[in-house]
């Protein structure tokens, strides 16, 4: 699940860069997103069972993750949920 979430988040900031231009609309929506997530409190990786030990990381990811739109996420978290069927006994 981490290596999963870790490459989406990679994927992501590599569209600040596209074709040697700075991608200004990604920018600006993975900050607006980063701002959203930590002014509501919202941390993925608590709300699936992985929190992490430094306090703002998880709202900060959890924005750059929320940036790419809610489809994005609907395919995202329904991997991970998938997994986790997957690894239930």
């Amino acid at each position: 699940m981490l290596a999963l979430i870790t490459e989406a988040i990679w994927e992501t900031l590599k569209l600040f860069k596209q074709k040697d231009k700075i991608n200004y609309d990604r920018i600006g929506a993975t900050l607006v997103g980063i701002l959203i997530c930590i002014a509501a409190k919202v941390d993925m990786f608590s709300i699936l069972g992985e929190p992490l030990s430094i306090k703002y990381l998880g709202p900060i990811l959890t924005g750059i993750l929320i940036s790419r739109g809610s489809n994005f996420i609907h395919d995202l978290l329904g991997s991970v949920s998938s997994m986790y069927q997957k690894n239930k006994p």
